[in-house]
């Protein structure tokens, strides 16, 4: 492969051919479709909202999307059927022609459990379920469930089905991504490579980390953002250890300080750090940021068909060589994740998971590589992250923002 990854303009046009969304959603059900298959379960019922807009092709926003109350039905054999807040199964019927109208449903469990389980919603639900396994002729087979609030799993297993696993089916699903999911997650991150000028030309002293935030959250909404999900802003003493979230601090004179800008566009997900110093760098700060650099690209040019997750992994230092007890205590700072319409699938790629149970990169695999180096100032420290898809010729990059060398924002 040669040339740049397609990161086409976001409208729909006549004179390009862009992201195909009829191609987009015949090949995640396909591949759902493929893992029930292989799973030996009857069906999946999903309440996984990643797993549901891969089924179904169907989203409603994070307030509701993640009550446990939306729940999509996969049978061997069938269309996906669709439990949703009611006026949104209305608006499913009105502009989603690839489900059938009688497949959207008006379903409600109880808000994760502010109804209770006493007033029988659940109890309705797992009958209606069991009916139509009945219906299907997949009565007695396992039903696969992705994750699901105990109460509504107790109210299966009284009502007689044998619940399994279909979280990692589903996740072997989702891992290997099509061509226009792989221009999806380009475009998500070439807004936050946007996004990134704007941060290096107002991240000077007496700003905080808030606005920073606010910032980021503002242009990627008003640029076609369909969520910002969080966004890490961490300087000067906040550095080291890294707390992962964003706080008031106002930025001073000489710190150093990063970010992390995860979000979606049609629900590919960026995780996305860069690293900068505020007017001035030290020779600490200066140092730290070359052996974060130094480990993401042995582990950049390791990537490849066929490599094992634990031979990346060992490429980044030990826990203990960093200033960490062990694996557990560093996790998430010398790191790999899948991204796709979730923020961490698969593979993941660590010390902790990847030396006992490596899993072999595929082409068509997209995921984050994150490294993390303490400086030896004792407070400063470097993040970078970098998104990279697999190809038969290794790594190619979709983080485009510069990031070989420390940028030193608004110097002095």
């Amino acid at each position: 492969m040669t040339g740049p990854l397609p990161a086409p303009g976001h409208m729909g046009v006549d004179y390009e051919q862009r992201v195909d969304f009829d191609r987009l959603r015949r090949y995640r059900l396909d591949r759902a479709r493929t893992a029930l298959e292989a799973s030996g379960c009857g069906a999946f019922l999903l309440f996984d909202f990643y797993n549901i807009r891969y089924t179904t092709q169907t989203w409603i926003g994070g307030a509701l999307g993640d009550k446990m109350t939306r729940y999509a039905l996969l049978a061997r054999g069938d269309e996906p059927k669709l439990w949703d807040f009611g006026s949104a199964a209305r608006h499913h019927r009105l502009y989603s022609p690839w489900l059938d109208p009688a497949d959207c449903r008006a379903g409600m469990l109880g808000l994760r459990g502010a109804i209770a389980p006493t007033a029988g919603l659940m109890v309705d639900a797992v009958r209606e379920i069991k009916g139509l396994l009945e219906d299907a002729g997949l009565a007695g087979e396992p039903v696969g469930v992705d994750i699901v609030e105990p109460p509504f799993l107790f109210e299966m297993q009284r009502q007689g089905l044998h619940v399994v696993d279909a979280q990692q089916f589903m996740l072997d699903a989702r891992q290997i991504k099509s061509t226009d999911e792989i221009t999806l997650l380009n475009q998500a991150a070439a807004m936050v490579d946007g996004v990134y000028q704007d941060v290096v030309e107002a991240l000077k002293p007496g700003i905080r980390e808030n606005e920073i935030v606010a910032l980021v959250n503002q242009r990627l909404y008003s640029m076609g953002s369909d969520q910002v999900e969080a966004v890490n802003a961490v300087s000067g003493e906040r550095c080291n250890p890294h707390p992962h979230n964003f706080s008031d601090r106002l930025i001073r004179p000489g710190d150093q300080a990063f970010f992390d800008i995860i979000h979606s566009y049609n629900g590919y997900r960026t995780c996305y750090y860069r690293t900068f110093a505020v007017g001035s760098s030290t020779p600490s700060q200066r140092d730290a940021y070359t052996k974060a650099r130094e480990w993401m690209d042995l582990a950049i040019k390791a990537v490849g068909p066929g490599v094992g997750t634990d031979e990346i992994a060992a490429l980044w230092p030990a826990a203990t060589e960093f200033g960490f007890e062990n694996e557990m205590a560093a996790f998430g700072l010398q790191f790999g994740h899948g991204l796709g319409l979730g923020l961490h699938e698969r593979p993941i790629i660590s010390r902790l998971n990847s030396m006992r149970e490596p899993v072999e990169l595929q082409v068509g695999m997209v995921f984050a590589l994150e490294t993390y180096c303490p400086a030896s100032d004792g407070f400063s420290a470097a993040r970078i992250e970098e998104e990279v898809v697999v190809t038969e010729e290794g790594a190619r990059v979709l983080t485009l923002f510069p990031a070989q060398d420390l940028v030193v924002a608004n110097p002095y």
